[in-house]
């Protein structure tokens, strides 16, 4: 066989840290070719391998045609037949395409791409330096289909697409996106930084509820608003009732004066008339108090947040295990999702809710 042939748009990636071995792809154009009787194919293993059980179709199309032109494609049309999973592999202008809008955006904000070029992680720095991540899926027609990406956020992430959008499009967007966050994200950072977190025990960017410990047994968990974070947030103390009703009578009394152009945490200060323990001045084994029935303090995500009321008592419990506690008890009685009986330390009165399913 001759031929002339005139290669075009090279990608090569290497495989190796000595750059002996390459994969990709090279554009090849056929200006002449003379093929003689005795024609064979010979093919890389992965196209072999495609191709095994339909040599006998190969050889018709060998004999059928006589240019390399037309003898290659209809080898790859058996090969994508025969195996459609690998009907929806992306043609070579897809990486072309893919590699011109990554020398666009910067190498740098790649933080992993996966074998098959297909999702993408992308870091984003806001103006306080926090660092985000853009998870990216492309589409196989890319950029003619919008992709889907995700981030860790508290709201939803809309992306505005076009066929004409590019990577670098996208991560302006987002970027803008973490823009319009920033005062929600000082918020946090200031409760976080200030006060001892009974949880989240790790908060992720996206996670709204904070709980706050106040004393031993005693806390507040605040649900701050992403679209309007320095607004009062929704407050549930949980403790004793002889400790939080006193806190809960101070917040009715003094939500009036809370203060939008002031911090949340400053906020609640005041009105609970206050000053919360820090890791400054207070260990956070102080508020660690194990389990009085499974003696431990974690449950799978679970703190300890059922209190005997007894003021001599206090001692701490699990949901979940003051519920299995009670609900085995002879004496306990049970009104709807409410279970009535005695504390295991104190023999007090003690109720507990039916522990939430996990769906």
């Amino acid at each position: 066989m001759e031929s002339s042939l005139v290669k075009e748009n090279p990608l090569l990636l290497p495989l190796n840290q000595e750059k002996t071995i390459y994969d990709g792809f090279i554009t090849v154009q056929v200006t002449h070719v003379c093929l003689c009787a005795s024609l064979q194919l010979h093919c890389c293993w992965q196209l072999k391998h495609l191709l095994r059980g339909y040599e006998c179709i190969v050889k018709q199309v060998t004999k059928k045609y006589c240019t390399v032109c037309c003898i290659l494609p209809c080898c790859m049309e058996v090969a994508l037949k025969s195996h459609p999973e690998c009907r929806s592999m992306p043609p070579p202008q897809y990486y072309s395409q893919l590699i011109s809008e990554m020398e666009a955006l910067g190498w740098d904000k790649l933080l992993f791409i996966d074998t098959e070029f297909r999702t993408l992680r992308l870091k984003a720095d806001d103006s306080s330096g926090r660092q985000h991540v853009l998870t990216v899926q492309l589409k196989s027609k890319h950029p003619a289909e919008p992709p889907e990406c995700s981030a860790d956020l508290p709201i939803p992430l809309a992306i505005t697409w076009t066929p004409q959008s590019t990577l670098e499009q996208l991560h302006s967007q987002f970027l803008l996106v973490l823009e319009s966050l920033a005062d929600f994200w000082a918020v946090l950072d200031e409760i976080d930084r200030e006060t001892w977190i009974l949880e989240p025990e790790k908060p992720s960017r996206a996670d709204t509820m904070r709980r706050i410990a106040i004393g031993n047994n005693v806390s507040i968990k605040v649900e701050v608003d992403p679209r309007h974070p320095k607004m009062l947030p929704e407050c549930c103390l949980l403790g004793a009732e002889h400790v939080v009703t006193p806190l809960r009578s101070k917040l009715n009394a003094n939500m009036h004066s809370w203060n939008p152009d002031s911090s949340v945490l400053h906020n609640l200060r005041d009105v609970l008339e206050i000053e919360f323990p820090s890791p400054a001045t207070h260990e956070k084994s102080s508020f660690s108090v194990e389990c009085g029935i499974c003696y431990s303090y974690r449950l799978e995500a679970a703190i300890p947040d059922q209190v005997c009321n007894d003021p001599r008592c206090g001692q701490p419990f699990h949901q979940a295990c003051l519920y299995e506690w009670l609900r085995a008890l002879p004496s306990s009685r049970q009104s709807f999702s409410i279970v009535f009986g005695e504390c295991p330390y104190c023999s007090k009165p003690i109720t507990v809710k039916m522990a939430a399913q996990k769906s």
